[in-house]
């Protein structure tokens, strides 16, 4: 609890993975992904409770190890690559409402899919929804001026067209404002914003932006460059 507020983290982990098969069990410094999210999560004193919502046993196992509770599985018409996050959040906070017989006031998503989360990031999400007043936070990197949306094209029918009719006014970089793009460390969400809203944003969203790496894990080789960040290597 923090300011008298309950606070849920949620590590959502489904077993299906069309990219990486059960890539929430792929390993980083020889720690399956789920684990460590459950790790960091349990590291945090004022997060009431930390649950993981699989369908699979064998994550399950992973993220008890890590300190994550188990105390349901993902239901089957939630567990496709289609369903969204807001679907999986509202599940796990409806039935550890009813289990527990209480309201969390505030629900954490932590991706096990990145995994260069440090605690600290996690706990400044949390701190500045609370004394910003947000609906939510999320925490953002900074994209790449090269991968910039004006900068970006489509090909139709062998027809090339600017994404952004903008773009054909870029020169230099110097013309193009910061963009950024969810890193997956941490979604801060308040309840109301999940439940009645039904969002993961809302109106008032806060953003905090993470200095260094945070490489979100699709393919293997995703995986392959966060081993080397861990070990100090070039991605």
């Amino acid at each position: 609890m923090i300011n008298n507020l309950n606070v849920l983290a949620v590590i959502p982990a489904r077993g299906g993975s069309k990219g990486i098969p059960l890539k929430n069990l792929k390993k980083v410094g020889g720690v399956p992904l789920v684990e460590l999210a459950a790790q960091v999560a349990s590291s945090i004193e004022f997060i009431d409770k930390t649950v993981v919502s699989t369908d699979s046993n064998k994550i399950a196992a992973a993220a008890a190890k890590g300190g994550a509770l188990v105390p349901f599985r993902r239901p089957e018409e939630l567990s496709g690559d289609r369903v969204s996050d807001v679907q999986v959040l509202t599940h796990a906070l409806n039935v550890m409402e009813q289990q527990d017989n209480k309201i969390y006031d505030v629900v954490i998503m932590l991706q096990p899919t990145s995994p260069l989360r440090a605690k600290k990031d996690v706990v400044d999400a949390i701190r500045m929804l609370i004394d910003g007043g947000y609906d939510s936070v999320w925490t953002l990197s900074e994209t790449d001026s090269k991968s910039h949306p004006l900068k970006q094209l489509t090909v139709k029918d062998g027809k090339l067209e600017y994404y952004d009719n903008n773009g054909k006014d870029i020169i230099a970089r110097q013309q193009l404002d910061p963009v950024y793009h969810r890193n997956g460390a941490a979604y801060v969400i308040r309840r109301h914003t999940l439940v009645e809203n039904n969002s993961i944003m809302g109106i008032n969203s806060g953003a905090l932006i993470l200095d260094g790496k945070h490489i979100s894990i699709d393919t293997e080789e995703d995986l392959k460059k966060v081993n080397k960040v861990i070990h100090g290597l070039p991605a």
